[in-house]
Parts: C-alpha cells; sequence; structure tokens
C-alpha cells in the first residue's frame, strides 16, 4: 500500500498531535459564520502556515462541522501546484494520506467518471505540495468520516474540469474543498482593495471579472468551483476575509486570506 507522508507538518502546521490538536480546537472555536440558507456544497479555504490563514480556514470548517455525521463524505479537494508545472489536474499516487492524527483513505476521482481530458498521472505532483496537505488535519477535526478525493491542478481549463465532475458532484455525499490564498505581498492597504474585487468576483459567481480581475494562487480550483455553481445553481457567500498583517505579519508585504460557502 502505498502511503503519502506529511511533507509540511513542523512547517505550516504543528506536527505534534496534541499541539495541533488545540490549535485547531482555537481556531475553530473562535470562529463564528452566519447561518447558510441552504445545503453546502463546496467551501474555499486558504492554504498558508496555520498561524497565518488557520484562523479565516476555520470559517470555511465551522460551516462543515454542521454536516450530517453520521455520514461517509467524499471530499474533493482541488489545490494549486507550487511546485511542479503541468497542464491539466493530477491524481493521487496514493491509497492513504498520513497526517499526524492518523491515516485518511484516498481515491482517484477520475475512476467515478465517464472520462477525463483534464485529469491524468503526474507523477511526484503531490509529494512536496501544501495546498491539499493543510487541509487535511482540518477535515479530520470536523468530519467524522471521510474519503478523500485529491487533484493538484497546473494549468487546468476549469470550465472543462468542471463539465468532467459534474455528474460526480450532484451527489448528495459530496463536499468540494477548494483550497486558495488570495493576493500576495502587496501592502496592507492595497491588498485589502484587489482581494475585496476577487471576492466580489467569486461571490457573484462572475467567472470573466474572476478570469480577468481575480488575484488568487488557486484561481482554477476557484473558477472550477464557480463553473459547477453556475450550472447546477448554487449560491456563494463570503464567511471570513483576513490578512497575514491581521494575524501573524506585518503590514508592508501581506497575503490574502478568504473563505467562502456554496450552497443550494
Amino acid at each position: 500500500m502505498r502511503i503519502r507522508k506529511p511533507a509540511v507538518a513542523n512547517q505550516f502546521y504543528p506536527g505534534n498531535v496534541q499541539i495541533l490538536k488545540h490549535q485547531l480546537f482555537e481556531y475553530l472555536e473562535k470562529a463564528s459564520p452566519s447561518e447558510i440558507p441552504g445545503k453546502i456544497k463546496a467551501v474555499i479555504s486558504p492554504h498558508a502556515g496555520y498561524i497565518y490563514s488557520g484562523p479565516t480556514a476555520a470559517y470555511a470548517y465551522k460551516i462543515l462541522k454542521k454536516l450530517d455525521q453520521s455520514k461517509t463524505w467524499k471530499v474533493l479537494l482541488l489545490g494549486p501546484s507550487h511546485h511542479i508545472p503541468f497542464y491539466g489536474a493530477a491524481s493521487p499516487e496514493e491509497e492513504k494520506w498520513e497526517t499526524p492524527f492518523g491515516l485518511v483513505d484516498v481515491k482517484n476521482v477520475s475512476n467515478e467518471i465517464p472520462e477525463s481530458n483534464e485529469i491524468s498521472e503526474i507523477p511526484n505532483a503531490n509529494k512536496e505540495e501544501h495546498s491539499l496537505e493543510v487541509q487535511v488535519p482540518f477535515l479530520q477535526t470536523v468530519l467524522k468520516n471521510f474519503v478523500l478525493y485529491p487533484l493538484v491542478l497546473g494549468n487546468v481549463r476549469p470550465n472543462s474540469l468542471a463539465s468532467e465532475l459534474e455528474e460526480f458532484v450532484k451527489q448528495d455525499d459530496v463536499i468540494i474543498v477548494s483550497s486558495s490564498d488570495l493576493s500576495h505581498f502587496l501592502k496592507y492597504n492595497e491588498a485589502e482593495k484587489v482581494d475585496l474585487n476577487t471576492s466580489e468576483a467569486i461571490v457573484n459567481l462572475d467567472v470573466q471579472k474572476m478570469s480577468e480581475e481575480g488575484d488568487a494562487c488557486g484561481a482554477m480550483g476557484i473558477l472550477t468551483v464557480m463553473y459547477l455553481a453556475r450550472s447546477l445553481g448554487w449560491k456563494c457567500k463570503m464567511l471570513n476575509y483576513l490578512n497575514s498583517g491581521d494575524t501573524a505579519g506585518d503590514k508592508s508585504r501581506v497575503v490574502g486570506y478568504g473563505a467562502y460557502v456554496f450552497y443550494e
């Protein structure tokens, strides 16, 4: 059995189980997202080090905590590639992923859909990738039972990927987590303006504006969810926004973090 070992424990999040558990509990306790008037279908969560983006990510995961815990959820996890450039979406090479909290079952979503021109095997695409890994301890904290369907996104066509995934995500037991930070390394006030513009595009499902003006490292995953939302009649709501100047960094060069939920 192939197991993906943690690549960024003790860098992006604590490798010690008790410290990690305490940190996530604290973030989730403080998060207070508003009620969602519909069935939750997807969230967008940031993926920086927890001391920077954890308070915002907790808003997305506090929402997922409200899901039916008697179900085994299929979590479609989308995140950008930071290390290897490639075309399309990379399917997992392993059957299990490991975090300090233990092992998670992993499946390949391409086995669940008729055919795909976007998804393929890209060797080592996820070996060092943090954008997906940092979401998993949060998932292990808020969901009792789930199976992970991870995709690392390179230069993918979001509308095409959304079309291929549509029948899969229609299932009642599927939830999407799209991993993305917002603007990078702008001054505090400038970042707030740029991120507000991006957030308006996301919430309004304005794929053209997001494609042309959106500033997000995980834009391909966000756009994929936006295309699905437009096709399936979902709505979107922003849950929280902070940047690193609000959490653990100075305000001269910040990274933006937004949490959003899509619902029907």
